[in-house]
């Protein structure tokens, strides 16, 4: 299986010889590509990373949650966005380098996006989208400043909370290097499930 999504995301599942064989076919230039760690160098083959990392799929299942909403969590708008996207770019400039306020907001009527506001200002964030099958927290993220309060863990905590309303099944992504943000969802309730190769990356050319 390979999935893409807006010409810039590819996901590759499958055997060493189905990889190989997919991959034959993404003529992307320039992508975020995520497949199963055995996968790493057929992708490397083919493509230059700029950023790679091991990523860890966590998972929750109903009755497993343990929630902390310690802070009051409101739910974000199209006015947020600016904010939004200035604290993801300040937590991760590689990963959210790119991410912009209008690219926010195009997505913003398919997420529920989650904040944590100090004296009027957009301290901390989360979003998913919901789904009956099961929903990916697709963002997690504190300005330096304010980090260590439990923010982080009382947005997640909000959103797995909405997830659960709607389905049995909540998953959430992390870097392997990120060890604070893997004890926070683990408090939760999340456990490791799988891991992922993960790379930004330009195709080599001959």
């Amino acid at each position: 299986m390979m999935l893409i999504y807006r010409q810039e995301v590819a996901q590759i599942r499958g055997t060493s010889e189905a990889a190989k064989a997919l991959l034959e076919h993404l003529d992307l230039e320039k992508v975020e590509i995520q497949s199963l760690p055995e996968h790493e160098s057929i992708v490397l083959k083919k493509y230059k990373p700029s950023i790679q990392h091991e990523m860890i799929l966590m998972t929750l299942q109903k009755g497993e949650e343990t929630l902390y909403i310690r802070h009051p969590v409101l739910k974000l708008g199209i006015s947020e966005t600016e904010e939004i996207a200035s604290i993801m770019r300040q937590v991760d400039q590689e990963v959210w380098r790119e991410i912009t306020a209008q690219r926010i907001a195009e997505g913003m009527s398919d997420r529920l996006w989650l904040g944590i506001k100090v004296d009027g200002k957009l301290v901390s964030l989360g979003n998913t989208r919901l789904t009956d099958w099961g929903s990916n927290i697709g963002a997690i993220a504190t300005h330096e400043a304010y980090r260590n309060r439990g923010y982080a863990t009382s947005i997640t905590s909000a959103l797995v909370k909405e997830i659960l309303q709607k389905s049995s099944l909540a998953l959430i992504h992390v870097l392997s290097d990120n060890p604070p943000a893997i004890r926070a969802y683990e408090k939760v309730g999340f456990k490791p499930y799988k891991s992922y190769f993960f790379a930004h990356a330009t195709l080599k050319h001959p």
